[in-house]
């Protein structure tokens, strides 16, 4: 982990005093009447059948996809840790936004609509179907579950840090309830409920961050009608990591950084499951616009709400400790979006307003991160290799059975989490880099990528990613490791590695079979498909690519 990192969670408590943590009856009553919201929508759009569960029945339209995917995708790790990383790092920071953004030009290109076409309900089951291999499958679906699990903890501490705020109580008890609201929904609603709940949340979370953007901005005198632009006049005057290239990181950090987020964007399963519940290929590309127009609403503004924040925080009664301590500490960076419209001195129900959407950025992820990973297990792990002939209430069962399961072990790990909200999920992003994106990519676009290949490919890529993070969080075991593959960065160069070793050794094994062949090939045919045709229908007329493992 980088110096800035391992500094600010050294002191990653909030001072109580400046965030002034107390019970404020209108911000409780807005976000307890939005968790009602949603549980309301997830019982109205509750499931019973897999195609529901999963997939949403392939029903969800283009827009309504796009603000999915934008909710689905703006955690609060977007919605907090996004401003509270420039807010701790300044120019490191930026490495976030644009690697966060940039993922979805080269999903769009290459990745949305073939994934549609090959029509199948999860990551793991890309992967299985695509090489012929249950292992290929149960290694998609554990990494699935480490993304799912990883990227949890991160929304899980923003809940409880901004649940902390509204309620004022202790950050313990916030984590817990918060997450057991967000189990429950996902328990009884399933990708349906989820997708109909992530319209909703997309539209709160847009209105309370840019109202925090607009506000602070017009009250403290620091822009009028552009503060994404207008900002900038504030630079020169902030801490000299907002202007000086690379003072708290290298440039080779910067770099590795920026390019795990780019292509662990395309890796990641509850992101690329969107474009499964659209009806056509079609859908799944005007969706992916949509989704990076709604995105780029919230992105643009967060290094100027970061800016404001910090030069409130500076300016206030708790800027000599600011100073005295080289920076706010990493609780504070984390809140620093809610931070800079409570030192505005703006009314209590705004500030909730803006609190409340922060809960709903994380509530959305957190939703799409469960159903994937329960999925992963319901119907790539128990179904398609335990016991293939699981009836529709079993799978659903089990995949009930895993949301509750994870959401007690992230409650727990998110008690006392190891990094910061943006930094733990960038952690996942790395990891989907690594070992997802180049079976995503080989997969759709190399026909002869093999069994061999991608069974190699991933394992190396799993151990790349262990080892980084073993070195980096837990046990520092190499320098020289570390440098190379930084835990957050180490795409860099594990993904070029991922996608040699997938290449040489289904180059020097057996091709795959025709059947599989003619299914890669189907996936960039001109010719339409219907909602529940994919692939693998088409390429072998209705039949079924049989497991060579």
């Amino acid at each position: 982990m980088n110096a800035l990192a391992a500094a600010a969670l050294q002191s990653s408590e909030l001072l109580p005093e400046a965030l002034d943590i107390s019970f404020k009856p209108i911000p409780a009553v807005l976000v307890i009447a939005m968790l009602a919201l949603f549980l309301v929508v997830g019982y109205l759009f509750k499931v019973a059948d897999t195609e529901g569960m999963w997939v949403a029945g392939r029903s969800i339209g283009n827009v309504e996809n796009g603000m999915a995917i934008g909710a689905n995708w703006m955690s609060a790790a977007s919605f907090l840790g996004l401003a509270g990383l420039v807010a701790l790092s300044g120019f490191y920071g930026l490495a976030f936004i644009i690697g966060w953004t940039a993922g979805y030009f080269v999903l769009l290109i290459f990745l949305a609509a073939q994934m549609r076409r090959f029509g199948k309900y999860t990551a793991p089951d890309f992967v299985g179907d695509r090489f012929n291999s249950d292992t290929a499958r149960a290694m998609g679906a554990l990494t699935t579950i480490l993304i799912g699990f990883v990227y949890s903890v991160g929304q899980a501490r923003g809940m409880g840090l901004v649940g902390l705020y509204v309620f004022g109580t202790d950050y313990v008890t916030m984590v817990v309830i918060m997450m057991a609201i967000t189990v429950a929904y996902l328990s009884l609603s399933g990708m349906m409920g989820a997708t109909k709940n992530m319209a909703v949340q997309y539209v709160i979370l847009i209105v309370a961050f840019l109202a925090a953007v607009y506000v602070v901005g017009f009250t403290g005198d620091y822009s009028t009608v552009l503060p994404q632009i207008e900002y900038g006049a504030l630079i020169n005057d902030l801490n000299s990591e907002f202007s000086e290239p690379f003072a708290n990181s290298s440039f080779f950090l910067w770099v590795a950084t920026a390019f795990s987020l780019v292509f662990g964007t395309c890796g990641l399963p509850h992101v690329l499951v969107r474009f499964y519940t659209v009806e056509n290929e079609r859908t799944a590309r005007h969706s992916t616009v949509w989704g990076l127009f709604f995105i780029m609403l919230l992105y643009w503004g967060a290094p100027a709400l970061a800016a404001f924040g910090v030069d409130l925080y500076d300016a206030s009664q708790y800027g000599p400790t600011y100073a005295a301590e080289g920076g706010m500490s990493g609780g504070e960076g984390d809140l620093i979006v809610v931070l800079a419209a409570q030192l505005s001195n703006l009314p209590t129900w705004f500030v909730g307003l803006v609190a409340a959407g922060g809960i709903a950025a994380a509530i959305a992820t957190t939703a799409g991160l469960f159903i994937t990973a329960s999925s992963a297990v319901s119907h790539d792990i128990y179904t398609n290799i335990i016991n293939p002939d699981a009836t529709q209430r079993e799978q659903v069962l089990v995949g009930r059975g895993t949301i509750v399961v994870l959401g007690a072990i992230v409650t727990l790990t998110a008690l006392d989490p190891p990094a910061l909200v943006g930094e733990l999920v960038a952690l996942a992003f790395s990891l989907a880099a690594i070992v997802l994106f180049p079976m995503f990519f080989l997969g759709l676009w190399w026909e002869k990528t093999n069994r061999q290949g991608a069974l190699a490919g991933m394992s190396v890529g799993l151990l790349v990613w262990i080892a980084a993070v073993v070195n980096d969080l837990i046990v520092p075991f190499s320098d020289l490791y570390g440098q190379v593959f930084p835990a957050i960065g180490a795409a860099l160069v594990g993904t070029p590695l991922v996608f040699a070793i997938t290449i040489v050794v289904s180059r020097l094994t057996e091709e795959p079979p025709e059947d599989t062949k003619r299914m890669v090939r189907q996936c960039h045919s001109p010719e339409p498909m219907s909602r529940q045709e994919s692939a693998e229908d088409v390429a072998t007329d209705g039949g079924e690519t049989p497991a060579d493992d």
